[in-house]
């Protein structure tokens, strides 16, 4: 189990978070607290990065109802969002004809593997109900170029070497900022990536082992209300003994 980094956050630029289970609750309702401490944050200048498992017509529907202005990481990295000039832009980082080879040869070898209602969506992989525990899957895919992932509410087979920090990497370049930079915030094993590569890492009571094991600070409450706890506890919501720059524009 890697040890805590650091009992207080540091200076920290900007704010990376999940949404499932971190932004809603248990029952994937959105938390109206979150959803307003991301809006104050935004309003102050501090740019608040959504990297989800989801696809991106959700994630960029709570994106424009928060009034959120960086970039979104979805379908765990395969899908790069962002808006340039007036013009919507999406970058895809990862091929879904891969993932869905490998979901075809599952099946053929006798896995009970059922698409989620949202794969349909899907641009860069195949996501499915969490009814086969990827370790069970895993070995299956050892020599090929997919590898699989849990989020606790699905399982997803995607392209080797895609995945949330690359396409959050390219997407904070761009603003100059890096993981080291941010609070980052998840739950689940998809997340432990970036979780590792942050400034300051939160999770919480109800995040995976994998993913408590990675965070700074863990809060004792669950999903949604974890979040809030974390970034009370870290100070970072302006106005409240704030840890942000003073020069965190937006840019």
């Amino acid at each position: 189990m890697r040890p805590r980094r650091r009992a207080t956050p540091p200076r920290v630029r900007a704010i990376v978070t999940d949404i499932d289970g971190t932004l809603t609750d248990e029952r994937r309702r959105l938390d109206s607290e979150a959803i307003a401490i991301l809006r104050r944050l935004e309003d102050s200048g501090v740019p608040v990065f959504l990297a989800t498992g989801n696809v991106l017509p959700i994630a960029l529907a709570l994106h424009r109802s928060i009034g959120l202005s960086a970039p979104i990481v979805a379908e765990n990295g395969g899908i790069l969002y962002r808006r340039q000039d007036g013009t919507d832009r999406i970058e895809r980082l990862a091929r879904r004809s891969l993932a869905l080879t490998q979901f075809r040869r599952l099946r053929r070898l006798g896995f009970d593997l059922r698409p989620l209602f949202t794969d349909r969506w899907r641009e860069t992989e195949v996501a499915l109900e969490p009814n086969v525990a990827p370790r069970v899957l895993a070995p299956h895919l050892r020599h090929t170029r997919v590898r699989v992932e849990g989020t606790g509410f699905a399982i997803h087979l995607m392209e080797r070497g895609a995945g949330k920090v690359p396409a959050l990497r390219r997407a904070l370049a761009e603003r100059h900022l890096t993981l080291a930079d941010c609070l980052v915030a998840g739950d689940g094993d998809n997340d432990v990536a970036m979780l590792r590569a942050a400034g300051w890492a939160v999770s919480f009571a109800s995040g995976s082992p994998r993913a408590r094991s990675a965070a700074d600070y863990v809060a004792r409450a669950s999903a949604s209300r974890g979040f809030v706890e974390a970034l009370k506890a870290s100070s970072a919501v302006p106005g409240r003994g704030s840890i942000w720059r003073s020069d965190n524009a937006r840019r």
